[in-house]
């Protein structure tokens, strides 16, 4: 048996796989928050691509990937499966572990997936600039990558804390062409009045995605990109999973357990609607386990509540069903700023509450040991998002081997984090923090959010 399983490029998916026609029951709509209707087509136009409204609704099974980002894809794709064959001899169990190497991307992480498709989007339909907000650095690194090959214009809102964390990131951006802008900051008339109540805020995804929505909306022939959480960025993913599906065959494998972190959830979609896929059309040969995994600074699936919420702080976006911690959530400065998000994607959170879909929460503490295993078994640095999927990976692993099962474990590399080291240092010095974000303090956040959608007539 070979380590790396590798596709040949005629072997790469023509088609991304769309969940929405398989979930067990309809995606509840989003919602416009001023009149508590669903939102149409017509009323994300000022935000997003036209092609890109359509594949966030559309009830296509398959859709087809368009040649010019197939062309982009050929720089790195089809990505390797690799089996880790040092990591189960150094933990002694009889499982078997495979992960989908992502980190081969030029930008190191999935991210590059749905970005180059949402470049190409935009520029077929004439936009000249786009704006997009980035936590840890990864999907704004992908996307100034992405629109270089379009010639679009890129703002990117880091989060700040990561900003200040991360200046490699920035550098990245910059060097494909992108403008970096630290989030809050005094370009946008949000990011100001956040400034004023807190000069030293550290920032949020939820922040800083208000800070885009509203540069994107205030400029001429400009749109906004997304990263994560809506359909359409699940969809792009999903020649992850489509890929490792093949992969798998060519070693006559089946996973028992599939495991990604989740911070909006796009990388976890993934690797795993495929497999969900299969399971739903009967073409399974066993029952999946699906196990979504995220930082205890910020448990968003583990401990939300499933309601309707905004997706940024501002109240700019439309109500959307997901678990949330509340859109007003400031989390703790962890260095897995990727999984620092609030909400989680609406098609994934669904499937959590019919039951298909687990989820369980790590401190960073814990998660960069189970990094550092890896690295000195396999040799590869995680990034610190994707150094949670690992330490659930152990723990299965383990599980395994006290029960003696010889169970088939598949995770998603999402990312390497050779960008990261700054991070390593500060766990290898004994500096980081096991945060765990108090739950009275998310039952605060929801309570207010349960008022404020009763006051205009909606249900939470």
């Amino acid at each position: 048996m070979n380590k790396k399983i590798y596709l040949d490029e005629s072997e790469m998916p023509r088609e991304w796989y769309n969940i929405l026609p398989d979930l067990p029951e309809p995606l509840p709509p989003p919602l416009n928050p001023a009149t508590g209707k669903p939102v149409s087509p017509k009323d994300l136009e000022p935000i997003f691509s036209k092609e890109l409204i359509r594949q966030e609704m559309s009830q296509e099974r398959f859709i087809p990937i368009p040649n010019e980002v197939l062309e982009v894809y050929r720089i790195w794709r089809p990505t390797p499966l690799i089996r880790a064959y040092r990591l189960e001899r150094a933990l002694k169990t009889p499982a078997r572990i495979y992960y989908k190497h992502e980190g081969v991307s030029p930008p190191g992480s999935h991210k590059p997936n749905t970005a180059v498709a949402q470049a190409y989007y935009n520029f077929r339909e004439g936009v000249e600039r786009v704006v997009t907000e980035t936590g840890a650095g990864q999907w704004g690194s992908a996307l100034s990558f992405a629109t270089m090959f379009f010639g679009l214009k890129l703002t990117v809102y880091f989060v700040k804390v990561s900003y200040m964390q991360k200046p490699y990131r920035v550098a990245l951006m910059r060097a494909w062409g992108a403008e970096v802008v630290p989030s809050p900051s005094n370009k946008t008339k949000y990011g100001r009045s956040i400034l004023e109540k807190d000069p030293n805020n550290p920032g949020s995804l939820g922040i800083a995605i208000s800070e885009a929505l509203e540069d994107a909306t205030s400029h001429e022939n400009t749109k906004y990109c997304l990263g994560s959480v809506l359909n359409h960025v699940c969809l792009h993913q999903t020649i992850v999973g489509l890929e490792a599906i093949r992969q798998l065959e060519l070693l006559d494998e089946f996973p028992d357990v599939v495991i990604g972190c989740i911070g909006g959830g796009s990388n976890y979609a993934g690797i795993s609607y495929p497999f969900y896929h299969l399971v739903k059309a009967g073409k399974a040969p066993k029952k999946i386990r699906f196990i979504a995994v995220e930082p205890t600074a910020c448990p968003s699936m583990t401990k939300g509540v499933y309601m309707y919420d905004y997706g940024d702080t501002a109240g700019l976006t439309p109500l959307i069903k997901m678990h949330t911690l509340g859109h007003n959530f400031v989390p703790p400065p962890i260095h897995a700023g990727g999984l620092r998000y609030h909400g989680k994607a609406p098609s994934m959170c669904l499937l959590k509450e019919a039951g298909i879909y687990e989820s369980i929460a790590y401190n960073q503490v814990e998660v960069f040991e189970a990094a550092r295993l890896f690295a000195q078994t396999e040799g590869i640095i995680p990034a610190p998002e994707t150094a949670h999927a690992i330490k659930a990976v152990i723990d299965e692993a383990i599980k395994c081997k006290q029960t003696g099962e010889e169970k088939v474990i598949l995770f998603n590399f999402s990312g390497h984090g050779l960008l990261d080291l700054a991070a390593y240092q500060d766990f290898l010095d004994g500096k980081l923090q096991a945060y765990e974000y108090p739950i009275e303090e998310i039952q605060k956040s929801i309570e207010r959010i349960k008022r404020l959608l009763l006051e205009r007539g909606i249900t939470p």
